[in-house]
């Protein structure tokens, strides 16, 4: 029997809200917290389908009292320790410098990472010499942990004639073979399936290096994601697909993205691919996640996705202002707490570190920063002081340069 129109009612699409908006008071009731050291740890040759539980549950270390509990609970080094928690000390006051700088006009652009220094320097000091990340603008923390020099870092976002990439990116837009960064797009979501070739080629070489592959939960939405995904589960190259589910993207939140339905982690699982989810605010838990997935790949076991479960504390850039889409103090109620905070309890515990030396860490970390600033911007700023030639702009474009840009360049008189 055929049905009439009428017999329908309107089709409606669903369009997801977050729980709260400006003025409401910030709430995550919703947000399940699992027991630190409630999750288990299975060994690195665990095949996929026996470990599906990973991409729901939370890994988590570091407990209430700040004492590393459970099976991830890694066996690290005391001076290890110490150096994440200065490691993500020296991000915040990079942000923080740089910050200002963007503020006072010295660069147009800034990205801070404040509340998820953990996940980028946790994960690096896992990392061995000659792998390769594929990271996204909020991973300076990359660079910071292993030493890098700021003032190249600085040089970049003022755009002056010391900039290696002769002001070619946006700022924070980074490139340094050498640290095994590979260069920043602001495209979102080209770098994970750029970064899943780059393991393929380096099971080819029969070489032993991994790639680390980083996006956020909104852009996980790209076509790239997804198309990164199929290779890897084809070919199973060395390589960790990191997801930052930092709750938002630049003013949606993750349920835009699909967090509604699933997790972000639960995704491998149609590709056939392992995950885990992971605390991102817990430093322990970072560096422990990161060594099991790492040390899967070197071996051959392939790739594993890890979702890191965290918030974006500031704003999206110096250009957003998130009072206009969610509660001010909204990062204040996110129940997994602050990675430097955690960090410190933790030490202290530990008997490794005290109020006293962590105020002393801040002073210190905040005047390097001051002089790395004062000596990029002696040569030059966004506005002020030499900078790169207008020449530039015609070089390292096209092997041979077009009869139009020739001319062009003849009428500048460069």
């Amino acid at each position: 029997m055929a049905r009439e129109e009428n017999d329908y009612a309107p089709l409606k699409l669903h369009v997801p809200e977050p729980p709260v908006r400006p003025g409401d008071t910030p709430t995550f009731d919703k947000f399940v917290v699992p027991e630190a050291g409630s999750v288990r740890k299975p060994p690195i040759d665990t095949d996929f389908d026996q470990i599906r539980d990973l991409g729901f549950d939370i890994i988590r270390v570091l407990d209430d009292e700040g004492k590393a509990v459970g099976p991830w609970a890694e066996d690290i080094s005391d001076d290890q320790l110490e150096a994440g928690l200065r490691a993500m000390m020296r991000t915040r006051a990079f942000d923080e410098r740089m910050l200002k700088a963007q503020r006072q006009g010295k660069t147009s652009f800034y990205i801070q990472c404040t509340g998820e220094e953990a996940i980028a320097t946790g994960h690096q000091m896992a990392l061995a010499q000659g792998d390769m990340n594929f990271p996204t603008y909020r991973q300076q923390g990359l660079l910071i942990a292993q030493d890098w020099p700021v003032t190249k870092m600085m040089n970049q976002i003022y755009s002056n004639e010391q900039d290696e990439l002769r002001g070619r990116q946006l700022p924070v837009l980074y490139s340094f073979k050498e640290a095994g960064f590979f260069t920043v797009s602001g495209n979102l979501s080209t770098q994970y399936i750029q970064a899943v070739g780059w393991a393929m080629a380096s099971a080819i070489k029969g070489d032993t290096k991994v790639a680390s592959a980083w996006i956020g939960d909104g852009a996980t939405a790209e076509g790239d994601f997804h198309t990164a995904l199929v290779f890897a589960s084809v070919y199973k190259p060395p390589v960790i697909l990191n997801v930052v589910d930092n709750q938002w993207a630049i003013s949606s939140f993750h349920g835009i993205a699909g967090a509604e339905s699933s997790t972000f982690a639960e995704r491998a699982h149609g590709y056939g691919l392992p995950s885990l989810r992971v605390d991102g605010n817990d430093w322990v838990a970072v560096y422990a996640a990161s060594l099991w997935a790492i040390e899967r790949a070197r071996r051959g076991h392939g790739p594993t996705m890890i979702e890191w479960v965290t918030y974006r504390a500031g704003a999206h850039s110096t250009s957003d202002d998130p009072s206009k889409y969610r509660p001010k103090t909204e990062h204040e109620a996110w129940p997994l707490g602050d990675p430097i905070k955690r960090m410190k309890q933790h030490l202290i515990a530990k008997d490794l570190w005290s109020e006293e030396r962590h105020t002393q860490a801040e002073a210190q970390y905040a005047d390097e920063m001051r002089e790395a600033a004062i000596e990029a911007e002696s040569h030059g700023t966004l506005h002020d002081g030499p900078g790169p030639s207008a020449a530039e702009m015609f070089e390292q474009v096209y092997k041979d340069v077009p009869p139009h840009l020739r001319r062009q360049r003849q009428k500048m008189g460069i």
